[in-house]
């Protein structure tokens, strides 16, 4: 099997599915330690500057000029913002929860591409699916809503989750329409060395007190190293030697792991109402994938 000519991409693929599934158990695990910014921030600078290092070694050219201030904005676009909510809305809701939300980044990102001009526009496919996916979500959020409003933590979780996922969903858009002859590997060096450095700020400003005990620093460096640098090289590799139909699978997987680790970590609920909600989330992610790929 190593012999095969993509048994390294396989490999890669896995990796994506299982190391980005296991950050939001990691994640919650940092918080009891760090605050959300600080997280963060030190989180992307560190990989940042690992990877500047290694794209220094391996001889690469970094981008300049204006491409290297477009490249720094899609670094706070889809890592800085978005994963700093993820992290704020951790303190908030489960992050087995958390994974639900994310996996439905799919279709705000068809959304936000049929606003652009000349972009792909909605069909009726398209928009069945998004709507399946918005009623999975409701199945979660509904409950909560009903009882508390739009104070309960679970509704507020769900937005911040949904606005990370629109900046996620536009940065990549626009990342995507930008040419850059620049190594993706350079590109996600600056991207994550900006993320970190604009958050700075924030995390300096945090009342809350940092624990640097053993569990945060581990916690901090499992996210750095499996997280950032081992996760995006994997995805990177993958989707080079694979279809993009196969590689957008992790997209089901990570909340199955997150899932699983949330329970037997932190007994985190995980019952029949969020497994049903789960299945119909992945089935309008589903149909917007698969109209999507027919145009």
């Amino acid at each position: 099997m190593k012999n095969h000519p993509l048994f390294a991409a396989y490999l890669a693929f896995a990796s994506v599915c299982f190391f980005w599934g296991t950050t939001y158990l990691g994640i919650r695990i940092a918080l009891e330690s760090l605050p959300p910014f600080l997280l963060v921030s030190v989180r992307f600078l560190l990989s940042g500057s690992i990877l500047l290092l290694a794209v220094r070694i391996a001889g690469l050219t970094l981008p300049k000029g204006g491409e290297l201030w477009w490249t720094g904005l899609f670094g706070l676009l889809v890592l800085g913002a978005g994963n700093s909510l993820l992290t704020v809305s951790e303190q908030l809701i489960p992050s087995s929860l958390a994974s639900l939300f994310i996996a439905m980044s799919p279709i705000w990102m068809v959304g936000i591409e049929a606003a652009f001009p000349g972009g792909e526009k909605l069909t009726k496919g398209t928009a069945a699916g998004m709507a399946v996916g918005m009623l999975g979500a409701g199945m979660l959020v509904g409950p909560d809503a009903f009882a508390q409003g739009l104070s309960g933590n679970i509704v507020r979780g769900f937005l911040l989750l949904q606005i990370g996922s629109v900046s996620w969903g536009l940065g990549s858009i626009l990342q995507k329409r930008r040419s850059s002859e620049t190594h993706p590997v350079a590109s996600a060096a600056v991207q994550q060395f900006a993320a970190g450095l604009a958050f700075l700020p924030a995390a300096l400003l945090e009342r809350a007190p940092a624990v640097w005990d053993a569990k945060g620093i581990g916690a901090l460096l499992y996210l750095t190293v499996f997280g950032s640098i081992v996760g995006y090289t994997s995805y990177v590799i993958a989707l080079r030697s694979l279809p993009v139909s196969i590689v957008s699978l992790y997209t089901y997987i990570n909340p199955v792991v997150a899932a699983a680790l949330g329970w037997f970590f932190y007994r985190e609920p995980f019952g029949r109402r969020e497994i049903a909600a789960m299945l119909v989330i992945f089935l309008g992610v589903a149909i917007v994938k698969r109209y999507g790929q027919r145009r």
